[in-house]
């Protein structure tokens, strides 16, 4: 029977918290999982039939063979000084990182950060060197806020050192929470250096393409790799990408894929395998690789050498192979006392996002999934970082811990300044909204308090609670460079939000210490407002010259009074003569 007012609906409430602290507005909140921090869902979706189930493991199943289980607790044996944060959780000590990391993850307590540590399902990733530069501790984990990793890095036909840092920078400036050095040219080894001093996030490489410099991939030896390895770790590399998954056995599984290999690291080692006939050296040598990485807790990030390059690629025997032998490299890892985070796809249609996120939490015990993108179709170049947010969205939501931006530039070339900008927005948009979805206690706060400034009409409120002001200001300002109580979408007759706020009996646009003043001519346009306006192609240059330099005289208004504007005037015909002559017109211009 249709029920008009949906009263005999059930919603689908399964216990998760409430995302606004203070349970502000109508909704019924989030239909995630309800909350485990301390078990292996911590922050959940709920499981479409026929997901795999998590891991009955964790990293205290596979603790290094001289420790010892006494009295409820793991003992280390004598004369054993902690090293990584995963041994100090271990040992139950909480260090500094730890106290940090509840800091800036506020529904955390600096003991559940722990515990989540010691049981694998998240890292700090804090080289002992980088700590004594400006490195602001974090962490990557299902029980923590969604990360974003950003990449840059120089290439052997674009970019240098001093434009890496400054795209490091801004990166940060754009909400990345770690960078990867992907540098495949130029000074290798001052880019990293430079990069590591001055950044305040985590900094990982993929050490495979330093190793590699001035030498063929086959001449790569095992001592090569370990001395490659030490040097960036005593630089304060924070976390590496090894590709060690990918065996021998999977390499003739790729020979019937659309595109083959697109993992540069996996690509260059399975090279290394037929030539040699021999097993992936990063697999052979892998103890050895974490007895360097331990010294000076660097975090493994293990890569997916065989992740898919495009939808007909997606979630093949060769990619879930590989998957499987991670979960085996972070047994390994864990029983040498090294963290682990793991990487994941890669190009994947929408469908299959959610069975993937939830294998490698079956797979891999629980570790934290870093994954690129997932990109959900191939056909858009140009906006891959579309695409991809698309995917991003679905794959924290279901389990990833961090996302990899990607950026306009994906597959075409290297990202400039204003692609890792774009990137960088795209994955903070991914990122949150599945935290909101997730019911992590207090994410939507920041939305309730736009929303508020929204319904108020109160658009200074609202261009400062925006992620990207000089954006949020500058696009308002093309069309109507005036604070009205309306918008230009609609005008003032037809605003919605006003007539919603003008009803008494309606809370909308009444929040206390959102009211807005009358309506003003907004102050002129930042330098970096007008580069947004001018990059769109709409405007002339003239009209942006006009909004850049309005003045209050222009108006009619001295120091004492309010700009005047047609929301102001009762009469429609007065209002757009105002509006014409009066905030149009020459006086206005330049």
């Amino acid at each position: 029977m249709h029920d008009p007012a949906g009263k005999n609906a059930t919603l689908p409430l399964r216990g998760a918290h409430n995302p606004s602290s203070r349970h502000e507005g109508t909704t019924p909140g989030s239909f995630a999982n309800a909350p485990d921090i301390g078990g292996p869902r911590t922050f959940s979706s709920p499981d479409t039939p026929g997901m795999p189930a998590p891991s009955e493991k964790t990293a205290w199943d596979f603790m290094p063979a001289d420790w010892t289980f006494e009295g409820g607790r793991w003992h280390a044996p004598a004369g054993f000084e902690p090293v990584t944060q995963l041994e100090f959780a271990r040992l139950g000590e909480i260090t500094p990182e730890m106290r940090r990391v509840a800091q800036r993850e506020p529904h955390l307590t600096a003991e559940q950060v722990r515990d989540e540590v010691a049981a694998g399902r998240m890292i700090i990733p804090a080289n002992r060197v980088h700590l004594g530069y400006q490195l602001e501790p974090m962490c990557i984990g299902r029980a923590s806020k969604t990360k974003v990793n950003a990449n840059m890095g120089a290439s052997p036909v674009s970019s240098g050192t001093s434009a890496e840092v400054e795209k490091l920078r801004w990166a940060e400036k754009w909400g990345a929470d770690t960078v990867m050095d992907l540098s495949t040219g130029g000074d290798l080894d001052a880019c990293r250096e430079a990069i590591i001093r001055e950044s305040k996030v985590p900094i990982g490489t993929v050490p495979i393409y330093s190793m590699i410099l001035d030498r063929r991939i086959e001449d790569l030896g095992y001592e090569h790799i370990l001395t490659s390895l030490l040097h960036q770790a005593k630089q304060g590399v924070d976390y590496f990408t090894i590709h060690a998954g990918l065996r021998q056995d999977h390499v003739p599984l790729v020979r019937e894929r659309l595109i083959g290999i697109v993992s540069r690291g996996g690509s260059l080692l399975a090279k290394w395998m037929i030539h040699h006939g021999q097993d992936n050296p990063m697999y052979t040598i892998f103890e050895d690789i974490c007895d360097v990485m331990r010294r000076y807790d660097v975090s493994f990030s293990l890569g997916d050498g065989l992740r898919p390059g495009g939808l007909a690629d997606a979630s093949d025997e060769a990619q879930l192979a590989e998957l499987a032998t991670l979960g085996e490299l972070t047994e390994r890892a864990w029983r040498k006392g090294v963290q682990v985070m793991i990487e994941g796809p890669g190009h994947m249609p929408f469908d299959q996002i959610e069975y993937n996120m939830k294998l490698q939490r079956t797979l891999c015990h629980g570790a934290p999934f870093y994954v690129l993108g997932p990109l959900v179709t191939d056909v858009f170049p140009g906006y891959d970082h579309i695409t991809s947010c698309i995917g991003a969205t679905a794959a924290a939501y279901h389990g990833a811990s961090m996302l990899c931006y990607v950026t306009p530039k994906e597959h075409l070339g290297l990202p400039k300044k204003e692609d890792v900008k774009q990137g960088c927005i795209a994955y903070k948009i991914a990122a949150h909204a599945a935290d909101v979805a997730l019911g992590i206690p207090g994410t939507r706060d920041w939305d309730d308090e736009l929303t508020k400034a929204r319904a108020a009409l109160n658009w200074e409120k609202h261009f400062d609670l925006a992620f990207d002001t000089d954006t949020a200001r500058a696009f308002h300002d093309e069309d109507l460079d005036v604070d009205t109580d309306f918008c230009a979408m609609c005008g003032h007759d037809w605003c919605s939000v006003r007539i919603s706020k003008e009803i008494q009996e309606f809370a909308s646009g009444k929040a206390e210490g959102f009211e807005r003043g009358r309506p003003a001519r907004s102050a002129a346009l930042t330098a970096e407002q007008r580069i947004i306006l001018e990059q769109r192609g709409v405007l002339s240059q003239e009209e942006i010259m006009r909004l850049a330099h309005k003045t209050r005289a222009a108006v009619g208004a001295d120091g004492s009074e309010k700009a005047a504007c047609h929301s102001d005037v009762a009469d429609r015909a007065t209002a757009e003569h105002v509006q014409t002559e009066r905030l149009e017109g020459p006086a206005a211009a330049p």
